[in-house]
């Protein structure tokens, strides 16, 4: 969607405020341990709570509130009891509606102590997001976002797992424009003033394609390694952004 006056965009910074939250509240419970099930358990109370309904559960039935990834699943996890084990990352992929608005955001979290190798994987996903996310201004040709995706990426020796993008919000979870991670200098769509986008950087330690699991929803890395992802909604200015979900 694009903006159209402060009364939408008040509204999309609250649903932002409240996807920012819950995920903070999962994110500092992450431990050896602990399960994504009961990770997703407290993101229904908390939603509920705010008045906030689960945005996969509305628009794919999906079964549940949040999308919690272990290990070498990247994307779309269910939540389980199998407790969480030092040494893992965690991907955690909050998304929500309030009164027509929807926001999305997401983070990997460390199982307690990682090693130096996955903790510059978190590092170097953080910073291709937030500089994407940076350069993404209005008039400026939307493949300047992969530009700085693959640029952190390549600085740091991570793969761009093909196929996992950022995208359109604000009236619905998932709108056009599909927002590349991988650089195509033919597409010519440009970023206009008050669209609402996600950015959000997948990067991998040894893939760059995944595989849909039996369950019909995870997607897993399909040579193994680890994967991180980090998220925000964002309004699109022709100077800074207005981050919904920080």
């Amino acid at each position: 969607m694009t903006v159209d006056g402060p009364d939408q965009l008040e509204k999309l910074k609250e649903i932002g405020a409240i996807c920012r939250d819950v995920l903070a509240a999962m994110g500092a419970r992450v431990a050896p341990g602990v399960t994504p099930l009961e990770l997703d358990v407290m993101a229904g109370e908390m939603l509920a709570e705010r008045g906030a309904t689960s945005a996969p559960k509305l628009a794919y039935d999906f079964p549940g509130f949040t999308c919690i990834s272990v290990g070498d699943a990247v994307a779309h996890g269910i939540p389980d009891d199998t407790p969480l084990r030092e040494g893992d990352l965690v991907n955690i992929d909050v998304s929500a509606e309030k009164d027509g608005f929807f926001a999305d955001t997401g983070s990997s979290f460390a199982v307690g102590k990682i090693s130096p190798d996955l903790q510059k994987l978190l590092d170097a996903t953080k910073a291709a997001q937030r500089k994407a996310m940076f350069a993404a201004r209005a008039g400026q040709p939307i493949n300047v976002i992969a530009k700085a995706v693959e640029r952190e990426a390549a600085k740091h020796g991570f793969k761009i797992v093909e196929g996992l993008n950022g995208h359109g919000v604000g009236a619905w979870i998932h709108e056009e424009p599909s927002v590349s991670n991988i650089y195509h200098p033919s597409d010519r769509q440009k970023l206009q003033e008050g669209q609402v986008l996600t950015i959000e950087p997948f990067l991998a330690t040894q893939s760059d394609q995944y595989v849909e699991d039996a369950d019909g929803w995870t997607l897993r890395l399909d040579k193994g390694g680890f994967g991180a992802q980090f998220e925000h909604t964002f309004v699109v200015t022709k100077g800074m952004p207005i981050v919904l979900t920080a």
